[in-house]
């Protein structure tokens, strides 16, 4: 995720945005750019790549401006390049913008500013948003009231910073749906979009809250609502160090990472489904109707939590659209000779864009002329440049070596994929959709209530943190959560766990079953509840602990099971996305009470770019 630091006061600007920048290279990004303000105009530089090539950019140069913005870009609309990275400006140069976020109705917008000849110089959405301020300030007398008006045009997200050469010392801020925090200094101010980006300078913080505004200088930090209205906001002292604050608190990213899953879902949803229509909108995907009426197989192909991801898909996409669906490690894939035709659609999923043999398997379909689309989180990566078309999931960078959110966005973006093609082909009516969609935006709030359960399960985990073996079962849609219940526990407390489809217990796990043998049951409700608690009946009758994921107010598996991991109703379909919840924190806890390096278990990477 982007990551924004501005200041204004008495001390030269620049050391302290490239510092507050090199606090924020923990959340990822691929270019980065200051704006600091000169005697009659902004000093502008960015770059491509990493803080230290823009540090080495500005070092040779004299920059003694005392107010400035700074950002780290990780792209969106648009390739990672100077052209694209922020700040970015106006027509005439005399408004700069920093912006994390997506502005939804951008195409609409600049659309209509280029009728207005305003001249644009980037791909990104952001760059709207300065041209749109410029043309506010036609009408209105101040920064503050064309921003305002500005940001009232705007559907999307943001969490921006604002400057002005006719305002100079003066920084203005606005949030919506993305965190943006200011920061109390004496005779100093400033903004950032986390903690660490300013901690070494004050470590007393005012939260802006949707939809506020602030005007910063340096004597004064003055904020307002959505009417304009001035608000007396609460200042927060932190007391954390800057190791913890670059985890917001968490003990770790892994679980850090783990609460974010609802926001990460909304950002990737946002924009993308409408329930009144029945419409679902995927504007990168790169299939024209035509082509998806004549898809006659798909093949999904990834590796490791992404694989997981796959299977999924393969259920959805072959119950609800009756196509037939391949799912395939990459690795294996390569090597097999499948028999692939030019009206197939291939289907990569990968968190990074850069797995090797991922890439590998979508260079082998290309060269038998299928058409190709991605599932990926970084839209600058070779995945998303080699694809006809692309999901972008909006996970933001994950730094624990063990996937979560990026995991449950990528089912995110299966159930999009799943719906627009149903939609296109005739196979999902329109009520079905709407029925699906409805309960898809549920989905973040519930993940909230697992969450607000988290201590239960660390209690659970505590019990069994011991055990040396754990067997996961489920069946369906559910069969490839327990696969990736057990890959992470074994990823991060390198206890040995294994995931079966649960009709296969009798054709030899079940060989495994004793008193000190854990089974997590995914045991809520659908189509095979009832084969799934026969399994269960089996387990138990053979001594097994049973930790079951089950529905809230599921007394027949209360019955049978040591302990339940609850979960809320929603549709059969959507399942996985809410079961695969109590797993992550099963794994986390577990490997906690065992003091493993839960962010970086030994032998492991977070991307895999080499076969």
């Amino acid at each position: 995720m982007c990551g924004i630091v501005g200041y204004t006061g008495n001390k030269a600007a620049l050391p302290i945005l490239i510092g507050g920048l090199k606090k924020l290279e923990y959340r990822g990004y691929d270019s980065a750019g200051i704006a600091i303000g000169g005697p009659s105009a902004f000093i502008l530089r960015r770059c491509k790549g990493k803080v230290s090539a823009l540090d080495k950019l500005v070092s040779s140069e004299k920059i003694n401006g005392k107010t400035g913005l700074g950002h780290t870009r990780w792209a969106t609309h648009g390739q990672p390049s100077e052209e694209n990275a922020h700040p970015h400006t106006d027509c005439r140069g005399r408004i700069v913008v920093v912006h994390n976020g997506i502005i939804e109705n951008y195409i609409a917008l600049r659309k209509k500013l280029k009728a207005k000849k305003h001249k644009f110089r980037s791909e990104t959405d952001t760059e709207i948003i300065p041209h749109l301020i410029e043309e506010k300030l036609k009408k209105e007398k101040n920064l503050l009231k064309a921003v305002r008006k500005a940001i009232a045009d705007i559907r999307g997200s943001y969490a921006l910073g604002i400057m002005s050469s006719d305002e100079p010392g003066t920084i203005i801020a606005a949030r919506k749906d993305t965190p943006l925090i200011i920061g109390l200094g004496k005779n100093e101010n400033f903004i950032a979009s986390d903690i660490p980006a300013i901690l070494k300078h004050t470590r007393d913080i005012i939260l802006l809250d949707d939809m506020e505004t602030a005007v910063i200088k340096p004597d004064s930090v003055a904020v307002f609502d959505s009417a304009g209205r001035t608000v007396k906001k609460k200042i927060s002292r932190i007391r954390w160090n800057p190791s913890m604050a670059e985890r917001e608190g968490y003990r770790h990213f892994m679980l850090k990472e783990i609460f974010e899953q609802p926001r990460a879902i909304q950002d990737t949803l946002r924009g993308k489904l409408n329930p009144a229509k029945g419409y679902i909108h995927l504007e990168d995907i790169g299939l024209t109707v035509p082509y998806v009426k004549k898809i006659r197989k798909i093949f999904i192909v990834a590796c490791g939590t992404a694989y997981h991801a796959g299977m999924v898909g393969k259920f959805l996409i072959e119950k609800m659209l009756g196509i037939p669906c391949e799912t395939d490690i990459a690795s294996e894939f390569r090597y097999r000779s499948p028999v692939m035709n030019k009206s197939d659609l291939f289907i990569i999923i990968s968190q990074s864009g850069e797995t090797a043999d991922t890439l590998a398997a979508l260079r082998m379909a290309k060269k038998r002329g299928l058409k190709t689309l991605s599932i990926c989180n970084v839209i600058g990566s070779s995945a998303a440049r080699e694809t006809n078309g692309m999901i972008f999931t909006h996970a933001g960078p994950e730094i624990g070596v063990a996937s979560t959110k990026a995991f449950t966005t990528q089912l995110i973006a299966l159930y999009l994929l799943t719906l627009y093609l149903g939609r296109i082909r005739g196979a999902i009516p329109r009520q079905e959709a709407v029925r699906i969609m409805t309960a898809i935006l549920n989905i973040p709030q519930q993940i909230r209530l697992i969450l607000r359960k988290s201590k239960a399960i660390a209690k659970t985990a505590r019990k069994y943190s011991k055990k040396r073996d754990f067997l996961y079962i489920g069946r369906n849609l559910n069969y490839p959560i327990a696969l990736e219940g057990a890959l992470k526990l074994k990823e991060i407390s390198y206890i040995h766990a294994e995931g079966y489809a649960a009709g296969e217990m009798k054709h030899g796990p079940i060989a495994l079953i004793d008193k000190d043998m854990p089974i997590v049951a995914i045991a809520t409700a659908g189509g095979v509840y009832e084969k799934l608690l026969s399994n269960v009946q089996e387990a138990r009758a053979r001594n097994g602990i049973i930790i079951a994921v089950a529905n809230t107010g599921d007394k027949n598996i209360s019955k049978s099971a040591s302990d339940v991991l609850c979960v809320p109703v929603t549709l059969e379909e959507l399942s996985p996305l809410l079961n695969v919840i109590p797993l992550q924190l099963l794994s986390y806890y577990i490997a906690l009470y065992r003091r493993c390096d839960i962010d970086q278990p030994r032998n492991l990477a977070k991307s895999v770019v080499v076969e």
